[in-house]
C-alpha cells in the first residue's frame, strides 16, 4: 500500500510539475506575442513616417517638374508667337511690295500705251518718207534708162559680169597660188617623211641564189652518198627534186635548185643521213619525208616569231603560215619574208610621222605580198589573190584594200593604200634588192613543171640542169613502158610549142615499180 501510495504521490508530482511547466510556457508565450505586437506596431509607425517623407518628397518633385514643364512649355508658346509675328510682319511687307509693283506697272503701262502710240506716229512718217524715196529713186532710174538708153535689168546684167570677170580673175589667181605654195609645202614634207622614214630602216640587201653549198667533213662521204651505182644520189635526187653535184670541190657537195624549200629539205636530210650514217634508198625516203614535215613546222614558227617580232596580235593561223611560207619565196632576186618585213616596218614609220594607225600600217605592210605564196598556182594576179586571203581571214577593209591596191589593181579607199605602195616600191628600189633576171628565170622553171603535171598519170616534176632537163616521176599503175616513151615525146612537143627557151630541154619521165611486204 505504501508503494502505491509512493506512486501517487510520483504522478500527481509529475502532473503538477507538467501543468506549472505549461503555465510558465504560456506565460512566456503571451510575452513574446505582446512583444512581437509592440515590435511590429512601433516597425509600422516607422514605415508611415518614411511614407510620408517619400510622399512629400515625390509631391515637392512633381511640382519641381510641373513647373519645368510648364516653363519650357511657356518658351514654345513664345517662340511660336515670335515666328507667327514674323510671318504677318513678312506678309505685310509682300503685301506692301505687291501693292507698290502693281502701282509701278500701271504707270509703266501709261507710259508702254504713250510711246506705242508715238511710235505708230512715227512709224506712218517713215512709211510715207520710204514711199517717196521709192518714187524718186524710180523716177531717177527712169531718167537714168532714157540718159543711157540701157533698161536696169541690162545695167544690172553688165555690172554683174564685169564683178564677175574682175572676181574670177582674181580667184583663179589665188587658186594658182595657193596650189603652188601647196605643191611646194607638200613635195618638202613628203621628202622629209620619207627620207626620215628610209633613214630609221636600215636593212641589209638581199642576196639570193639557187645554190647551196653542203659541207663535209671528209672527201670519204662522197661516196657513201653517191651510193653503189649512183643508187643513193640517185634516190636523192627523185625524193627531193633537187640537183646534187659531187665534183671535185674539196669537202663540199652543191645543192642546186630554184625552189628554196626543196633546196632546204635536201640540206637538212642530207645532214641528218651524213650524221646518223645509214645512207640507203629507204633512209633516203624515210629522211626527207620526216624533214618535209618539219620543215611545214618551221614555217609556221618563222611565221609567228615575225608576227610577234613586228607587233602584231590577232593574225589568223593560215596568214601566219603564209607569212612563214615567204621566206622561201623570192621576188626579183629579193627574198620576200625580208621584203615584206622591211615593209611592214616602213609602213608603221611612215603612218606614225603623218598620224595614222602604225600598227595597222605594219600589218598591211606584213602582209601586201602573201598573194606570192599560193599553195596552188593560179592565174590571179598575186595583189588580188592576198586582197581575198585577208577578206577571208577577217581583216579590217582598209587593210584588204592596201593590199589589193598596192599595184593600182583596184581602187584606193585610204590613207593606209597609198602608204603600202610607196614603202614597197622604197623597198624594192634598193640598189642590189631586185633582180629582174632571176625572178624571170625562176618562174621559167616552174611553167617547165606546170606543163609535166599538165599530163595524166605524173606524179613528180622537178626541172634540174638550170632547166636544161625536166625530170618526171610517173604512177607505175597507169603509165607504162610503152606510154611512158609516148608520155616524153608528149611534154617535149608541149615544151616546144609553149615554151621560149635558149638551148635545148631534155625529158627524162622515170617509171618504177615497187613491191612491198611487211614480215610480222
Amino acid at each position: 500500500m505504501e508503494v502505491y501510495g509512493i506512486i501517487f504521490a510520483l504522478i500527481i508530482g509529475l502532473a503538477v510539475g507538467f501543468f506549472i511547466a505549461k503555465l510558465i510556457e504560456r506565460k512566456n508565450a503571451s510575452n513574446l506575442i505582446k512583444g512581437a505586437k509592440k515590435s511590429a506596431s512601433g516597425i509600422l509607425k516607422e514605415a508611415k513616417a518614411e511614407a510620408e517623407t517619400l510622399k512629400k518628397d515625390k509631391i515637392l518633385q512633381a511640382k519641381e517638374k510641373f513647373l519645368e514643364l510648364k516653363a519650357e512649355h511657356e518658351k514654345v508658346i513664345v517662340g511660336r508667337d515670335k515666328k507667327i509675328s514674323d510671318a504677318e510682319k513678312r506678309t505685310r511687307d509682300k503685301e506692301s511690295q505687291v501693292s507698290n509693283e502693281l502701282a509701278r506697272n500701271k504707270k509703266l503701262n501709261a507710259e508702254i500705251e504713250a510711246s506705242k502710240k508715238e511710235y505708230q506716229e512715227r512709224l506712218a512718217i517713215l512709211d510715207k518718207k520710204e514711199e517717196d524715196l521709192d518714187r524718186l529713186h524710180r523716177s531717177q532710174i527712169e531718167q537714168l534708162e532714157v540718159i543711157s538708153s540701157l533698161s536696169a535689168e541690162e545695167a544690172k546684167w553688165q555690172l554683174m559680169e564685169n564683178l564677175k570677170g574682175e572676181t574670177k580673175t582674181q580667184a583663179m589667181a589665188y587658186i594658182q597660188s595657193s596650189i603652188e605654195e601647196a605643191k611646194m609645202t607638200a613635195k618638202q614634207e613628203a621628202k622629209k617623211i620619207i627620207i626620215n622614214t628610209i633613214q630609221r630602216i636600215g636593212t641589209e640587201e638581199a642576196v639570193e641564189n639557187c645554190v647551196s653549198v653542203f659541207n663535209l667533213e671528209s672527201d670519204d662521204v662522197k661516196g657513201r652518198i653517191i651510193g653503189r651505182e649512183g643508187r643513193n644520189i640517185r634516190a636523192l635526187e627523185a625524193a627531193t627534186g633537187v640537183e646534187i653535184i659531187v665534183d671535185d670541190t674539196p669537202e663540199a657537195i652543191i645543192l642546186s635548185c630554184f625552189d628554196s624549200v626543196r633546196r632546204e629539205i635536201a640540206r637538212l636530210s642530207l645532214h641528218k643521213l651524213v650524221t646518223d650514217g645509214r645512207i640507203h634508198p629507204a633512209r633516203i625516203e624515210e629522211v626527207v619525208g620526216k624533214t618535209s614535215k618539219q620543215i611545214e613546222e618551221e614555217i609556221i614558227e618563222v611565221g609567228k616569231r615575225t608576227v610577234i617580232e613586228l607587233g602584231i596580235h590577232g593574225l589568223h593561223p593560215e596568214l601566219i603560215k603564209a607569212v612563214g611560207r615567204m621566206k622561201y619565196r623570192s621576188s626579183y632576186g629579193q627574198n620576200l619574208l625580208h621584203h615584206s618585213r622591211e615593209v611592214a616596218r616602213l609602213c608603221g614609220v611612215m603612218a606614225a610621222e603623218l598620224g595614222l594607225n602604225a600598227k595597222l600600217a605594219k600589218r598591211a605592210g606584213l602582209l601586201h605580198d602573201i598573194g606570192k605564196v599560193p599553195e596552188t598556182e593560179t592565174e590571179m594576179p598575186h595583189a588580188l589573190l592576198g586582197m581575198q586571203w585577208a577578206e577571208k581571214y577577217g581583216e579590217k577593209p582598209e587593210v584588204c584594200n592596201a593590199i589589193g591596191a598596192h599595184h593600182d589593181e583596184i581602187e584606193m579607199t585610204g590613207l593606209l593604200s597609198p602608204i603600202v605602195q610607196v614603202c614597197d616600191a622604197i623597198s624594192g628600189a634598193r640598189p642590189g634588192a631586185r633582180r629582174q633576171v632571176l625572178d624571170s628565170y625562176i618562174q621559167r622553171l616552174k611553167d617547165l613543171e606546170d606543163i609535166a603535171f599538165g599530163f595524166k598519170g605524173v606524179n613528180k616534176a622537178y626541172a634540174i640542169q638550170a632547166g636544161r632537163e625536166l625530170r618526171v616521176m610517173v604512177e607505175s599503175d597507169k603509165v607504162n613502158d610503152e606510154k611512158a616513151s609516148q608520155l616524153s615525146f608528149e611534154i617535149s612537143q608541149k615544151i616546144q610549142t609553149d615554151m621560149t627557151y635558149p638551148g635545148q630541154v631534155k625529158v627524162t619521165v622515170i617509171r618504177e615499180t615497187r613491191a612491198v611486204n611487211i614480215a610480222r
